[in-house]
């Protein structure tokens, strides 16, 4: 059988990186099983729907590369899929299961319920539904329907151990006595997640479900469907939840969490794909950058482990300053140059610019610090670059420094090593005295970006008048 995947979120807002990394593993799975990967958008919750989500899902996906499949049976479309519009299945497979005893209708009202769960929390007891509508016979609930407003609940068994493998988790066991009577069908006749899920699941032949941890115990209501519908239930893999550094549930209260943010923040698709993917599987060996094909060949469900996986956002900002100082040269001007803002640089000299800080950037929000050096006069010299200045070995290199750079038609970046060679063998001066005072003497910093470029920027003139402003 061909491995189906899919990637079921709800139209509730931005695309939280959990969710993100729950996609990029079910496409590369599917991917590397030469099998589909479907994306469903669960809006059976109409009140939970917010505007403008669903394109936000499919523009995030589309940025970070992940390409959606046809259904079985549905190669002229590729979805993606709505629960909203499925509704006529949802209500035939549960007059199925009503018609079978394996389900009921529930008329308690919301009052009853509140106060249910008020009296099991002062007791201390688990909270959850306590059966009263399980024993109504089917004749007063089809009287009572015609009046009365009900949701069909999911008849659980209350003895017993639900046991069941999970490819992440292994062997796990729930008591039924701890898994409520689940609610299929909500008042206004849309079903919950859990009817729908497992329906959508069948007919789409879902074969491997790869969800958040937080749906485990979601697992038994699950199964018991499968189970009363007489279908096999897909392979089921579980995923750590992502954490912050302090080791809490990564949540917006302690910073960024979707997509979107990190992507307006500068990161590229690929070293997302890239970090997400390495939270919570590990291919081993000592390389940590993949490409997305790499990924692919590379990832083993297996391998996936059970602890929370830290949303480290040093690593993030290492991995996306790796994609940045290796991408090809004519598509990382075209991307930085997006993120010059009201930052006034030369034109004429603008790519030179954006290749000094080149290797200096985390992220493409930083182009604009980094092209500082390039917009105004050099900084005032800290305490350690003065230091530097007043070597008597600085002097000698300003001296050849300017005398040479004198002498040139034009400046450029190979000229400017072969002059500073010239200045080493002239002066006797190597290493950090050598290169750090003409950093110093051009930009009034000691780090920064590449100096060969920002030499050929400033020019031949405005190299000698910088480094002659200095008293040799």
């Amino acid at each position: 059988m061909s491995v189906v995947t899919r990637f079921a979120p709800s139209p509730t807002g931005n695309v939280h990186v959990g969710s993100q990394r729950t996609a990029l593993y079910n496409y590369i799975f599917a991917r590397q099983q030469k099998g589909k990967f479907i994306l469903r958008v669960e809006d059976t919750d109409q009140n939970r729907y917010i505007e403008g989500a669903v394109e936000n899902l499919l523009s995030s996906l589309e940025q970070l590369g992940i390409e959606f499949d046809a259904g079985p049976g549905k190669e002229d479309d590729k979805g993606p899929y709505f629960q909203s519009e499925r509704n006529e299945i949802y209500n035939r497979e549960v007059q199925r299961l009503m018609d079978q005893g394996h389900a009921y209708r529930c008329f308690c009202t919301s009052e009853r319920l509140d106060e249910l769960r008020k009296e099991q929390m002062e007791k201390q007891t688990p909270t959850g539904y306590d059966g009263k509508c399980r024993s109504i016979s089917s004749e007063e609930s089809d009287e009572r329907a015609k009046t009365e407003k009900f949701v069909i609940r999911l008849k659980i068994p209350k003895e017993g151990l639900c046991e069941f493998k999970d490819i992440v988790r292994r062997d796990v066991k729930i008591a039924w006595s701890q898994v409520d009577d689940q609610i299929l069908v909500k008042s206004d006749g849309y079903p919950t997640y859990h009817l729908a899920n497992v329906v959508d699941d069948h007919y789409m032949e879902v074969t491997h479900v790869i969800r958040g941890e937080e749906w485990l115990p979601s697992v038994p209501k699950h199964l018991f469907l499968y189970e009363c519908f007489g279908w096999e239930a897909p392979q089921m893999a579980h995923l750590p939840l992502l954490l912050n550094a302090d080791r809490s549930k990564l949540s917006k209260r302690q910073g960024d969490v979707a997509v979107e943010d990190y992507l307006k923040k500068g990161y590229t698709p690929d070293a997302l794909n890239n970090f997400l993917a390495l939270l919570g599987w590990n291919p081993g060996g000592k390389n940590e950058i993949y490409t997305m094909d790499e990924l692919i060949e590379a990832f083993d469900i297996n391998k996936i482990t059970k602890a929370g996986a830290v949303f480290d956002v040093q690593k993030l900002n290492w991995m996306n300053g790796q994609y940045i100082k290796n991408m090809d040269v004519e598509k990382y001007l075209k991307e930085a140059r997006k993120w010059l803002g009201d930052l006034k640089v030369n034109e004429d000299k603008l790519d030179i610019a954006l290749m000094a800080v080149k290797t200096s950037l985390s992220t493409f929000q930083d182009v604009p610090v980094k092209l500082a050096v390039f917009t105004g006069e050099p900084s005032a010299p800290e305490a350690e670059a003065k230091e530097m200045l007043e070597l008597e070995s600085t002097k000698l290199v300003f001296k050849a420094y300017a005398e040479k750079v004198a002498k040139l038609d034009d400046l450029k970046v190979d000229d400017f090593k072969v002059i500073m060679k010239e200045v080493q063998i002239e002066t006797g001066v190597k290493g950090k005295n050598l290169w750090m005072p003409v950093r110093i003497g051009l930009t009034g910093e000691i780090h920064g970006p590449e100096l060969g470029y920002i030499v050929e920027y400033l020019g031949k003139e405005e190299n000698i008048k910088r480094i002659m402003s200095y008293k040799l």
